[in-house]
C-alpha cells in the first residue's frame, strides 16, 4: 500500500507490516513504492551496515521513464551517501540539496535511531518544496522499523544466512585485494620508468603513459569481472601473471625468467588470483634487494596443489617476516595454503606459495550455532533445570511462548528431550 498526507496510525502500521513481510532484497523497492505519494522521489538509496554482502543499494521503479533522468539510478554511488552521513543526525530527518549522481538534487535523508550501528536512507526527490514535519516523521519511523527488523535478522541469522554473508564479504575482500595488488604493480612499474637511466624524457613519458593505460584497463577488467566462482586454464592464468610482471623489470638490469606450468588443468579463480597476487608481492620485494641480477618465477601443478615459486640470486636475507606487512600468509591461509621461505646467505632466496587445488576443509559448525538469541536464553534456563513457568517469568514472556521456543530448540539441535538439549548446552560451554 502507499501512504499519503495526514497518515493515520492504522494505515502507517499496515504499510510498515507490508514492507517488513518482504524478502530482504525486496524491502527497499517496497519501501520506495510505499513512500512515493507521501514523498515523491525519482530514486531511493541506502547504506545498511546490517547487510554484509550488499551494504549499498539504489532503486528506482521507473528508471526515469516517468521521473525524469533515466540514468540517475546508475550514477548514484556509495560515496554520494557517505558525504551525507555527517549532515544527518540519528532520528532527525534532513531535507535539502545534495550532490547525488554527479548533480545537485533535492533530497530527504533519514538515519536510523533504532540500531547501534545506524543506517541511512536517501530519497532523491522530484521536487524541492519543503516537506511537512509530520510527513518526514512518518518516513523516519518507517526507516527505524526497517533497520530494527534487519538488525534482529542479522543478530539471529540462521547459519546459511551467515555463511552467505561471510562468503560475500570474503569475496569482496578478495576483489579489493586484487585491485590493490594491481594498483601497486602499476605504481611500481611507473616508478621503475622514472628511475631508469636508459630513457630520455620523451621516452620515459611514452612508456609511463603505456603503463598507465595498461593498468587502467586491467583495473577495469578486475572491477567488472563476475564474482561467481569460475575456472581458468593454468596456462592462461600464468600468462596473465607474466603480462603483469614484465613491466616491473622492463627497464631494470634484473633478468626475469618465467617457467609456465606444464599443464592445461583448470584452476579455480580464487586459487589463480591468490597465486598471482602473492607472486607479484614477492617479486616486488625481491627487486628491492641490492645485487639481484636474476629472478625466476614458476608455477608447478601436482594432483593436489599449486606451487608458485619465486627464486632470486640476491643476498639471501629475506624471511617470512618480510612479507607480514603484505598479509601474504593470511591470504594463503584463507585458501588452506602456506608460504615457505628458504634463504641462503650469499646465494639467494627461494619463496614458495603452496595452495591446495581442492576447497579448504571447514571447521564443524558449533552445536548451538543454529539457535537464535532468544532460543539461547531459553536453553540457558532450561539447562539449569527450570520449568517453563519459571523461564516465562524470568524472560517476561508467556508460558506458551516458552513451549514454542523449546520445541524449536529440540528440532534445531536434533534431540528428543530437554535433558539431551541440556547436555549439548553443557558440552558446548
Amino acid at each position: 500500500m502507499e501512504l499519503t498526507g495526514s497518515v493515520s496510525a492504522a494505515s502507517a502500521l499496515a504499510a510498515a507490516s507490508d514492507v517488513l513481510r518482504q524478502p530482504m532484497g525486496e524491502i527497499l523497492p517496497r519501501l520506495s513504492a510505499t513512500l512515493e505519494r507521501l514523498v515523491p522521489h525519482v530514486a531511493a538509496a541506502e547504506l545498511s551496515p546490517q547487510c554484509a554482502h550488499s551494504p549499498f543499494k539504489a532503486y528506482s521503479k521507473a528508471y526515469g521513464k516517468t521521473h525524469g533522468d533515466s540514468s540517475l539510478l546508475h550514477r548514484i554511488t556509495a560515496a554520494d551517501l557517505h558525504r551525507l552521513v555527517a549532515s544527518v543526525a540519528d532520528g532527525q530527518p534532513w531535507q535539502g540539496t545534495a550532490r547525488i549522481g554527479g548533480a545537485e538534487h533535492p533530497v530527504l535523508a533519514v538515519a536510523s535511531d533504532a540500531t547501534p550501528r545506524g543506517a541511512l536512507l536517501v530519497l532523491v526527490r522530484s521536487e524541492g518544496s519543503a516537506l511537512a514535519a509530520s510527513d518526514t516523521a512518518v518516513v523516519q519511523a518507517m526507516w527505524s522499523l526497517v533497520t530494527s527488523h534487519r538488525d534482529r535478522l542479522a543478530t539471529e541469522a540462521v547459519p546459511t544466512t551467515l555463511a552467505q554473508s561471510r562468503a560475500s564479504a570474503g569475496e569482496r575482500a578478495r576483489v579489493i585485494a586484487e585491485l590493490s595488488e594491481a594498483h601497486a604493480t602499476a605504481l611500481s612499474g611507473l616508478l621503475g620508468v622514472l628511475r631508469s637511466r636508459n630513457l630520455d624524457d620523451a621516452g620515459a613519458r611514452a612508456t609511463a603513459v603505456e603503463l598507465a593505460v595498461s593498468a587502467l584497463l586491467e583495473l577495469r577488467a578486475e572491477t567488472e569481472r563476475d564474482r561467481a566462482v569460475a575456472e581458468e586454464p593454468a596456462g592462461a592464468a600464468f600468462a596473465r601473471l607474466a603480462d603483469s610482471l614484465r613491466p616491473l623489470v622492463r627497464h631494470s638490469p634484473v633478468r626475469l625468467e618465467l617457467g609456465a606450468p606444464d599443464s592445461s588443468r583448470p584452476l579455480a579463480s580464487d586459487v589463480a588470483h591468490a597465486a598471482r597476487a602473492v607472486v607479484r608481492v614477492v617479486l616486488m620485494t625481491a627487486l628491492e634487494q641490492v645485487e639481484v641480477g636474476r629472478v625466476h618465477v614458476g608455477w608447478h601443478l601436482t594432483e593436489s596443489e599449486l606451487r608458485a615459486t619465486v627464486r632470486d640470486d640476491g643476498p639471501g636475507s629475506l624471511s617470512a617476516c618480510t612479507f607480514t606487512p603484505h598479509r601474504v600468509g593470511e591470504r594463503l591461509a584463507a585458501l588452506g595454503g602456506r608460504l615457505d621461505v628458504d634463504a641462503v646467505p650469499g646465494w639467494g632466496t627461494t619463496v614458495t606459495a603452496t595452495i591446495p587445488l581442492g576447497a579448504p576443509e571447514t571447521a564443524p559448525a558449533a552445536p548451538l550455532g543454529s539457535l537464535g538469541a532468544r532460543e539461547l536464553e531459553v536453553l540457558t534456563y532450561l539447562a539449569r533445570g527450570h520449568r517453563n513457568r519459571v523461564i516465562a517469568e524470568q524472560l517476561h514472556i508467556s508460558e506458551s511462548t516458552v513451549k514454542f521456543h523449546v520445541a524449536n530448540i529440540l528440532t534445531k539441535l536434533g534431540v528428543a528431550s530437554r535433558g539431551e538439549a541440556s547436555a549439548l548446552f553443557h558440552a558446548a560451554a
